[in-house]
């Protein structure tokens, strides 16, 4: 199940639009893994994950990112939601957000203040919550080698990376909560 969507801009790591606010907000680890979210939009802005689609894991979920034109879009899902289910996720919202004027986009000066997108966000998201439905078997099924493109990582491998480039306060942080989230997993 798709659980959270970000849309951002790669030229300055800005988060345009997030959707509505989904299950996993009931979860105490929401604010943990929008903070991932936006580490993974920070490090693309840097040009530290060159790979334009690539699938992050973290603890029973995965992030996966598409890149296109300047913009970033980020979904986290559950582990077990088909990768490839996710990326037509990701590339359906980038086919709607190519329908603005690239103007009105680079205005943007706060974070989430595209409350525009959010309900397209939302409509779009709808449609791939159930992975049985006969749309997304289709999708399943069609053109398999799709994922061959997909580059894997784990968020620890990103933060490591990170972390050794220098001190970063930030990823200290995100380190230390990340390994405290997986320990309450773990333990």
């Amino acid at each position: 199940m798709v659980k959270l969507t970000i849309v951002g801009r790669v030229s300055d790591g800005l988060p345009l639009a997030q959707g509505p606010r989904y299950t996993i907000e009931e979860n105490n680890n929401f604010l943990f893994y929008k903070q991932q979210a936006e580490f993974i939009l920070k490090e693309i802005s840097k040009g530290a994950l060159a790979h334009s689609k690539m699938t992050i894991h973290i603890d029973h979920h995965c992030f996966n990112h598409l890149v296109d034109n300047g913009i970033i879009f980020i979904t986290l899902c559950d582990s077990s939601y088909p990768r490839k289910l996710a990326f037509h996720y990701l590339q359906d919202l980038q086919k709607e957000f190519e329908k603005f004027d690239n103007r009105l986009i680079e205005k943007i000066t706060r974070p989430y203040s595209f409350v525009k997108f959010d309900s397209i966000i939302g409509n779009i998201r709808r449609q791939y919550i159930d992975t049985r439905t006969q749309a997304n078997l289709s999708k399943l099924n069609a053109n398999r080698k799709q994922d061959v493109d997909i580059v894997t990582k784990h968020i620890s491998e990103i933060l490591e990376r990170r972390q050794n480039a220098g001190n970063c306060p930030e990823v200290d942080t995100y380190h230390n909560n990340c390994r405290s989230c997986c320990c309450s997993f773990m333990g």
